[in-house]
């Protein structure tokens, strides 16, 4: 890596994985995410807010080192997006919770739905970032439908339906 700033670009080797490299990148977003949320509403709010700003032109530097596109070494986006998708969720320190949304985020970031295939276009260091950023609301979104009724089915399967 001839610059250092492609270290984090690339989750510190971690998107330089030969098989799903986004995943593999996005490993590093989980402790991100269990961190953040152990912080107040409003420390979250503006560290992740922070973070997908700086991760701006740090992903277009790397974009551009790598051919000028979202090339999928870079994996900075992945790991500063994926946090906002488990802001708003009932139990985010729950590892079910982690996990469920961890694949609902890869699932759509991986397949791309309107707008996330749109917002990708942006040029830069922006699109690159932002096109996470919707993939991550709608993780959130999906994943505030399914987790009451998921965590009603678990105390209903451990005997726990009357508490």
């Amino acid at each position: 890596m001839e610059a250092l700033w492609m270290w984090p670009a690339t989750g510190f080797g971690l998107g330089l994985s030969p098989w799903a490299s986004g995943t593999v990148g996005s490993l590093l977003a989980l402790p991100l995410a269990w961190w953040l949320m152990g912080r107040s509403r409003r420390c979250r709010l503006g560290l992740a807010a922070a973070l997908l700003v700086a991760a701006m032109p740090m992903c277009q530097l790397a974009s551009d080192t790598l051919g000028g596109k979202d090339d999928g070494r870079i994996v900075l986006d992945e790991i500063v997006a994926f946090p906002v998708a488990m802001l708003g969720q009932a139990a985010p320190r729950h590892p079910l919770t982690l996990a469920g949304t961890f694949v609902a985020f890869r699932l759509f970031d991986a397949t791309k739905p309107p707008p996330v295939s749109q917002v990708e276009a942006m040029p830069g260091g922006i699109g690159i970032v932002l096109d996470d950023l919707v993939a991550a609301f709608y993780a959130w979104a999906l994943m505030g439908l399914v987790s009451p009724v998921a965590a009603r089915w678990w105390r209903r399967g451990r005997g726990e339906a009357g508490r």
